[in-house]
């Protein structure tokens, strides 16, 4: 998630990295908090694998840097916005990450084709909680809060579900007047 943060804002354009720590911090903070142990660790890895360079921002000075994507970076987020893993498909901060830069792609079909895993991930029967394999409602819950849990996630998934259908162009999103 981090790493294609990283790639996906510097795809965008060239950042200084104080530049490049806020746009990935405001994408991802609010979940999972991006600290400087976290991230110039993935920005020094991704530039000795060759898909970013540094070079000294000339408006900020010597002891700065303006982080770019090489050619073999621009690759490689194409690369992995084409076919995401599993679990940047389930977990829905890394989906999004996934989805904040799925526009890169420039072909719509693959665009579809990533929208279509998520669908149908969200499409199967789950919960949070489970009576052996089925998985347990919100009018089953006694606890309010687990069942207010349950009752958020459902919403959340509807609504989603309903985007999804309509950026693929299966059913028009119902909007209320």
């Amino acid at each position: 998630m981090l790493e294609l943060a990283i790639l996906g804002f510097l795809a965008e354009g060239p950042l200084p990295g104080h530049e490049l720590r806020s746009r990935v911090s405001h994408l991802t903070g609010y979940t999972r908090p991006v600290s400087d142990g976290s991230l110039y660790p993935a920005i020094n890895r991704l530039a000795k694998a060759g898909l970013l360079e540094r070079q000294p921002d000339p408006r900020a000075g010597a002891a700065r840097y303006l982080l770019s994507l090489t050619d073999a970076g621009h690759a490689d987020v194409l690369k992995r916005l084409r076919k995401p893993a599993d679990h940047e498909i389930t977990d829905h901060t890394r989906f999004y990450t996934v989805l904040s830069f799925l526009s890169l792609l420039p072909d719509m079909a693959e665009q579809h084709a990533v929208l279509r895993r998520r669908l149908v991930f969200l499409e199967e029967p789950a919960s949070f909680f489970y009576d052996g394999d089925r998985p347990i409602r919100a009018e089953e819950v006694a606890d309010p809060y687990r069942r207010g849990l349950l009752l958020t996630a459902r919403a959340t998934s509807r609504a989603e579900r309903a985007w999804l259908r309509e950026a693929l162009g299966e059913q028009p999103l119902e909007r209320n007047s």
